[in-house]
């Protein structure tokens, strides 16, 4: 092994082709985009342009990285390899180029984000009003959908999702813990009765909520006191405001976040079930590319933080308006912590 002072080796040495780099960030988005037109389109290049960089890249390295037909483009087994390290230096590239751009100007640029659409709905309007203002060189791209992906093969520069991501190997950090509760309409509670334990929500038609699969058990606890409970039902759906929905029609009982029902409370559509007992708040994630974060990203999620605390402590006071007037059917929410 060569001491500090010894000279590289010249097999280590950077080949003297300065577009390497450069065609390795090519054949990178090539491979995302899975298209030589869309890259092309993204990279506003074209499309013989960046066919030519392709080839020369593979000629460089020696061996082909892309299969081509008329339709479609596929990695070859080397490219695959080859794919896996070169996106990460071509991540890390921009973003210290990012980086150093920070440390010139103030937070500006598009911010790319991604949202389930009821969380962007009813917490994250406001907060996006008011960032805009404090940060006027920042461009929104909002993207709001159901999705079950992390959103990073899309590049955005954050995803926020409900639940903690299976994937390990991303950069996660917790905004916010969304308080939920059990609730029914006086109609289905009359027709079907008032569950006085848990354990006969198994009775019950359960409206349940499917993030990554459905719901088949509810964990509810009072005073020390733990259980999970089967639940079952005819209807299971991806989006909280139809599970609301089909709450006020009478069709089940529901596991509902406290803004989304607080006006049903106070007009008696909806009323609390399983009073007493607590549920897990739902966590919510930001779901980021990388730990090296634009200024623009790191000053979203700092702010973004900061709001949803202030909105925690009010929670916890019952200082607004709607929720001190049902107080007495949401002491069991955690709110947000």
């Amino acid at each position: 092994m060569p001491s500090p002072t010894s000279p590289i080796p010249p097999a280590f040495l950077p080949s003297p082709n300065t577009d390497l780099l450069r065609d390795m960030a090519l054949f990178v988005e090539v491979a995302r985009q899975k298209s030589f037109t869309a890259a092309a389109a993204a990279l506003r290049l074209p499309k013989s342009t960046l066919s030519r960089r392709i080839t020369a890249l593979e000629r460089e390295v020696g061996v082909q990285l892309l299969t081509r037909t008329t339709r479609r483009i596929d990695l070859t087994l080397a490219g695959s390899d080859y794919f896996e390290r070169a996106s990460r230096l071509v991540d890390e590239a921009q973003a210290a180029h990012a980086q150093l751009q920070d440390l010139r100007d103030s937070p500006r640029g598009q911010l790319r984000v991604s949202m389930p659409v009821e969380f962007g709905v009813l917490w994250m309007a406001p907060y996006i009003a008011a960032f805009a203002q404090r940060y006027p060189d920042i461009t929104f791209d909002l993207d709001l959908s159901p999705r079950r992906t992390d959103g990073m093969e899309e590049h955005f520069d954050v995803a926020i999702r409900m639940g903690l991501p299976s994937d390990a190997n991303l950069v996660v950090r917790q905004l916010a813990a969304v308080g939920r509760a059990l609730y029914a309409s006086p109609a289905y509670l009359a027709e079907r009765g008032t569950p006085a334990h848990p354990a006969e929500l198994a009775l019950h038609e359960c409206l349940r909520i499917t993030l990554v699969r459905p719901e088949t058990t509810w964990s509810l606890c009072r005073e020390g006191e733990r259980t999970t409970v089967g639940i079952g039902g005819r209807c299971t759906m991806n989006n909280i405001s139809m599970v609301r929905r089909l709450c006020l029609e009478g069709l089940g009982i529901a596991v509902l976040p406290l803004p989304l029902v607080q006006d049903d409370l106070l007009s008696g559509q909806l009323v609390p079930v399983l009073a007493d007992w607590n549920m897990p708040p739902m966590p919510a994630y930001a779901l980021l590319p990388s730990r090296r974060m634009p200024a623009r990203v790191r000053v979203f999620l700092d702010f973004l933080t900061a709001r949803l605390e202030e909105q925690a402590d009010e929670i916890r006071q019952g200082q607004r308006p709607a929720q001190t007037a049902v107080s007495e059917h949401t002491r069991h929410l955690s709110g947000l912590r």
